[in-house]
């Protein structure tokens, strides 16, 4: 006997209430040690056309839809009663003849009144866009054979809602073809349909009774059961050198590193795995998954250290070089304003804040020659060798002014523990976030364990870089060419939300190496409402808007803190907090844009993105070059991609006039 659990029982689990779920669960445990018990009152559901299809008792009203074929038990949707029989008598269980892949499928006559109608309607007026596809490339994609038929009467306007009742891997390669990208084909066809890699990210094997019993006691969170066959590959593969996979907000980074790490330590009982941030949040964030992960596997947990990376350098610098003084910002710009006057240039005070940060600190140059002949890494304004010389009396006077205090950077502190730790308490090394690690301690993981197979390992999006400047990590001593890979399939946002917030980034992003992220191709596998745009006379108007979308919100069902208002910075506080206040409900979360980094609420109002307020004023004002301005700018877009992202279903973004030209771009191409 064979117990699978479906994605789609975990998701009907979810709307259920807790005392429901606790229920729930306990039935499941009892199907897990015998699925053929009298307890469970078995029914086959008559008019199913799937006669696989039955029914167990819960309680007086919850029933479980399992699916059954010869030794295999599915545990397929839970629900009241009523709403359990209507799905399971709208859907059956097919292997897909081309792919191989069990899907559950839902039953196109059963739809057809409601939805097929309103397609053709609507093919009359657009272009078909798989008018001329055969039968044999649609159902290389994974779509079911009654579905052909409906699938080339897609236009612009119904594929989404077309694609929303098509199994996941025929949705996502029919977005893909839409916007022009080539869908990626899995035909593997073999003995056990549940093998395949497309079934994987729906289908998972229960396994023995401690494993139940855990996930019992906690949420059977679909990032942690199932996964899509890109996320699988970068969770088994084994690499020789640096790996990173990419991918926009909401494509399942952060869980590919999570797994990742698991599978690290679960093979290998002196594994000693590193997994890391950039900052105290995004760690405790991970932390909490990783218990959740593995639960029934203390022994792996053990071997895991979770901690933001600053954290360990500091730990390792303790360990390593004893009592260090770090010099604080405000010390550093001092030194260096001294030093300009000293010197008698006439630099710009902000360029050669830059010129310390970006270059002289950032990769540790300590001599005029390694400054004259260093390729200004991360710096796109040409200087002369004349200049160099010029300038290098201002950091050399700098350093030894540190020098004289006894003091370090941070940089200098990393640098000095590179040069003196010889054996790594790490034998692997996973970050999440990387977009926004520095060059110091790129090169402090380069040496720790960048020469080891499965070292190192990097998530990360660059579109969503907002608190570092971009290097070339190749002369960081971390080459991660061919070894790259990008997600494509959306978890976290919806079709809209995602499609519109995509609007604030390039279609294609260049890397400091060169190299570039394309973005297109990428689709969400849930629909909802487009976000709403809107812009006010005066801060009171959008206040009170602001707080009639939380009504409503909450009106509709969604938890307080399932709900953030997110502004800029701490200046636009109060907007937020009196937007909360005329709501009427306290439990609603207010977040600045760059604490929001990481995390993921149900629905999301993004306020105050005013003209001066978004990109920042402030900013712009102390940026002394193109270089500069353009990098205030990227930043600053990305910030607010980054706000936007966060929301699952429901997205609000408002301004007092004049807007945020990043507003008007979205308004002007939606």
């Amino acid at each position: 006997m064979t117990v699978l659990i479906a994605s789609s029982f975990t998701k009907s689990l979810d709307r259920l209430t807790g005392q429901e779920q606790s229920q729930v669960k306990i039935t499941a445990f009892d199907i897990q040690q015998n699925p053929e018990g009298k307890g469970l009152s078995l029914h086959r559901i008559d008019r199913c056309r799937d006669p696989g299809f039955w029914s167990a008792r819960v309680s007086r009203d919850i029933r479980i839809v399992l699916h059954k074929r010869g030794s295999d038990t599915l545990l397929a949707y839970v629900a009241h009663h009523d709403d359990a029989y209507d799905w399971a008598e709208r859907r059956r269980l097919d292997t897909h003849p081309r792919t191989g892949a069990a899907q559950i499928v839902e039953i196109r006559e059963s739809i057809e009144q409601v939805v097929v109608q309103h397609y053709i309607q609507e093919a009359v007026r657009k272009p078909l866009l798989f008018e001329y596809e055969t039968d044999d490339t649609l159902l290389s994609w994974g779509i079911p054979e009654d579905w052909i038929g409906t699938v080339r009467q897609s236009t612009e306007d119904t594929v989404l809602d077309i694609a929303s009742h098509l199994p996941e891997e025929a949705q996502q390669a029919l977005l893909c073809a839409a916007v022009g990208e080539k869908p990626e084909i899995r035909v593997e066809p073999a003995s056990n349909p549940y093998a395949h890699p497309d079934a994987q990210r729906r289908f998972r094997i229960i396994g023995d009774e401690a494993e139940l019993a855990a996930a019992l006691d906690a949420p059977w969170d679909d990032w942690a059961v199932f996964l899509h066959p890109a996320q699988q590959e970068f969770v088994d593969r084994n690499f020789n050198g640096p790996a990173r996979v990419i991918g926009s907000a909401g494509t399942g980074k952060t869980v590919v590193a999570l797994h990742r790490a698991v599978r690290l330590a679960a093979e290998d009982t002196d594994a000693k795995v590193l997994l890391t941030t950039f900052n105290e949040n995004l760690s405790d964030a991970l932390v909490e998954k990783l218990d959740r992960l593995t639960s029934n596997l203390p022994g792996v947990r053990n071997r895991i250290t979770v901690a933001p990376l600053t954290v360990v350098a500091r730990d390792l610098a303790a360990d390593h070089l004893g009592v260090v003084d770090v010099a604080t910002d405000s010390e550093i710009n001092a030194l260096l304003e001294d030093a300009r006057k000293a010197a008698g240039v006439r630099f710009d005070k902000e360029f050669l804040k830059d010129e310390w940060r970006l270059v002289i600190d950032a990769w540790n140059v300590t001599d005029p020659a390694t400054y004259r002949n260093l390729p200004r890494l991360g710096r796109k304004v040409r200087m002369a060798a004349s200049k160099r010389d010029e300038m290098w009396n201002v950091f050399e006077h700098t350093r030894h002014g540190l020098s004289e205090r006894k003091k370090e950077t941070e940089a200098d502190v990393l640098y000095r523990l590179i040069r003196n730790i010889q054996d790594s308490v790490f034998s692997h090394v996973v970050v999440d976030e990387a977009q926004d690690i520095s060059v110091p301690e790129l090169h402090l993981l380069a040496k720790l364990v960048g020469d080891r197979p499965n070292g190192l390992f990097f998530a990360g999006d660059i579109g969503q870089r907002i608190f570092r400047a971009a290097f070339p990590w190749k002369s960081a001593g971390v080459d991660i060419q061919g070894r790259s890979r990008s997600l494509k399939v959306n978890y976290r946002t919806s079709h809209q939300i995602r499609r519109q917030s995509d609007l604030l980034l390039p279609p294609r992003l260049l890397e400091a190496d060169g190299g570039d992220e394309r973005r297109l191709g990428v689709s969400s596998v849930f629909n909802g409402p487009s976000p709403q745009i809107e812009i006010f006379n005066n801060s009171e108007d959008e206040v009170s808007a602001v707080a009639t979308w939380i009504k409503t919100c909450l009106s509709d069902g969604f938890a307080p803190n399932t709900i953030a208002v997110l502004v800029r910075s701490d200046a636009e506080i109060h907007r937020a907090r009196e937007a909360i206040q005329c709501a009427g409900d306290s439990g609603v979360q207010l977040v600045l844009m760059h604490d929001a980094k990481g995390q993921e609420y149900r629905a999301v109002s993004v306020m105050a993105c005013d003209a001066d307020v978004i990109p920042s004023e402030k900013r712009l004002l102390l940026a002394i070059d193109e270089r500069a301005h353009r990098e205030v700018y990227d930043t600053e877009r990305h910030l607010l991609y980054v706000a936007a992202t966060r929301a699952r279903e429901r997205l609000w973004l408002s301004a007092c006039d004049p807007a945020s030209e990043f507003l008007d771009d979205l308004s002007m191409r939606q």
